[in-house]
């Protein structure tokens, strides 16, 4: 008779799980080694727990799939708790399978009550305690992440797995309750008061969001943006949504390019389709002028302590940016145009042309500016490879990369977390399973790599190639830049800049400094002709500042 760990591995393959990126533990080894022999099934062996969900969160961006992570009970789960919020607050879904505490035990010494950790970052618990329901369990966990665009952890007590357990009927996917109610439709009253505003408008532009991706609604939105003679942009985690439009002003908020900013100052309307509009996209001094429209299946009034839009158009993307075409065409006439005067020959010019920043530095010989790096770099990496960025201050820079498709384009960022960049490029590297063909290139600070430093022997072991870009600084650059403009001792956050490319040589990889940005074309060839991970350790300059620094410390990095 099968064991109860058996039986719940051949259900996560019924809900369509083809991936797991685990560490194991006692109370989760029985029944990661079940899911990995069944067919189908690729398992990522990390080192660390944090890694299994933060590398499955970047897994979900890249394949739209809900991702599976698994750790033991007690210290396994403790590990999860930054590696979560980010997930929550980005609306990905995942199910952790996460061991318990025997339940029958007097005494182990990872016992610690789970549930209230969970919930505290926002994720939704299951203690599944029964056996007779332990598929019903399953069942809602993967409902809930799907539904509810949520991660989920699922804790089962270590030794209920080992149980014999015999189905009276065959397990019933979570898809088999799935409620088919349609895409969102929008209030045709709202969608009139929109129609209006956009039909007026001189200075026009649409605002794009992950919600627009998940929607399939790309054309529709850019459709709409040429009726109605708008600029389009996007937000940080759906970069590159635009990026083959001539008047796509690329990411909007903490990381506008410099045009960018000039033409949000001057937008009289802006349609969000598709975005939370939070603070750090919609704060009341990037667009305060224009009326603001957020079109989303979930639109809130009040978002990160400010009021989000002035009109809220509750809505699936797709179906009402459709619904608002429909309008101006009816109002105006079919091909008429409306008051939009914000287009012109000179601005698509600006836009193919002016960089992103343009401030100049005193930058020490021996010492990279990041723009030059990234300009390099953008012009060698084809645009069909995977870009996937960690997060603190060397984040900015690559954003600027042009003419990138937002499918191939990762990042969670919505914690604030560092130290997650190879994480991620284990996701994407899973998703793609390209193995040593792999074309994933890993934009990260020199801070950030040494928090998971160990998972460049999980991407030797796993026979990924990914091109890890250490942009090295020497220290925590959002601190000491901060630090600086406050006139205080920085040194607590310079460290130095540690020998990256023979930290990679140690784990068997491939690794050079980079102190030219005329070396990069060689390098990345003939990184492109071999197999293996590579680190460029890139001496960057710690005196550039990237511009959200910059508009952070002008605003008073206290007052948010």
């Amino acid at each position: 008779m099968p064991k109860l760990y058996e039986a719940l591995a051949e259900a996560f393959l019924a809900e369509g799980v083809d991936t797991q990126f685990v560490l194991m533990g006692d109370g989760n080894m029985h029944w990661s080694t079940a899911l990995a022999k069944l067919p189908g099934v690729h398992t990522v062996h990390v080192r660390h727990e944090h890694c299994t969900v933060a590398a499955a969160t970047a897994y979900n961006v890249a394949t739209g799939k809900v991702a599976v992570a698994s750790v033991t009970c007690g210290p396994g789960v403790t590990q999860l708790m930054t590696a979560l919020p980010a997930a929550v607050r980005a609306r990905l879904p995942m199910v952790v399978f996460a061991g318990e505490a025997p339940i029958n035990a007097k005494f182990y010494n990872q016992y610690i009550d789970q549930a209230p950790l969970v919930t505290a970052t926002g994720a939704h618990y299951i203690a599944a305690h029964s056996v007779p329901r332990m598929m019903d369990y399953v069942r809602e966990a993967f409902h809930i992440a799907k539904y509810e665009r949520c991660p989920v952890v699922l804790g089962i007590p270590y030794d209920l797995q080992k149980v014999e357990h015999m189905a009276n009927q065959p397990y019933e996917t979570s898809a088999m309750y799935q409620p088919k109610v349609g895409r969102m439709q929008p209030d045709p009253e709202i969608v009139a008061e929109a129609v209006e505003r956009l039909a007026t408008a001189k200075r026009p532009i649409i605002l794009g969001g992950r919600g627009v991706l998940w929607s399939g609604a790309r054309d529709a939105v850019i459709k709409l943006a040429d009726r109605c003679g708008a600029l389009l942009s996007n937000t940080l985690p759906a970069r590159g949504l635009f990026h083959d439009h001539p008047f796509g002003l690329g990411t909007t908020g903490s990381y506008f390019t410099s045009l960018g900013r000039e033409m949000y100052e001057s937008a009289d309307v802006v349609l969000a389709v598709g975005t939370s509009l939070s603070y750090y996209v919609g704060g009341g001094h990037y667009f305060a002028k224009a009326c603001k429209i957020q079109l989303d299946d979930a639109p809130r009034g009040l978002r990160d302590g400010q009021k989000a839009a002035d009109i809220y158009l509750r809505s699936d993307a797709l179906i009402g940016v459709e619904a608002i075409l429909a309008g101006l065409d009816k109002k105006l006439g079919v091909g008429k145009p409306t008051a939009a005067a914000i287009r012109s020959k000179e601005l698509a010019h600006r836009i193919a042309t002016e960089p992103a920043d343009s401030k100049p530095f005193d930058i020490a010989p021996g010492m990279l500016d990041p723009r030059e790096v990234i300009r390099a770099i953008d012009a060698v990496v084809p645009k069909d490879w995977d870009i996937v960025v960690g997060g603190g201050h060397q984040a900015y820079f690559n954003t600027q990369m042009r003419g990138r498709p937002a499918e191939r384009y990762t990042t969670v960022r919505e914690f604030g977390a560092v130290g997650n960049g190879l994480s991620y490029a284990l996701g994407v590297a899973a998703a793609r399973w390209q193995g040593r063909e792999g074309k994933i290139v890993l934009f990260e600070g020199d801070g950030g790599l040494l928090f998971h430093i160990q998972e460049l022997e999980t991407l030797k072991r796993q026979g990924f190639r990914i091109l890890i870009c250490a942009m090295n600084d020497g220290g925590y650059g959002s601190e000491f830049h901060k630090l600086r403009a406050d006139g205080l001792d920085d040194r607590l956050a310079v460290f130095g800049r540690p020998a990256l490319e023979n930290i990679a040589r140690g784990f068997g990889l491939r690794g050079h400094e980079i102190r030219d940005v005329s070396a990069i074309p060689k390098l990345f060839a003939d990184f492109a002709a071999q197999g293996e991970s590579e680190m460029w350790n890139i001496q960057i300059s710690d005196k550039v500042t990237a511009p959200v620094i910059r508009q952070t410390i002008k605003r008073g990095h206290g007052n948010m």
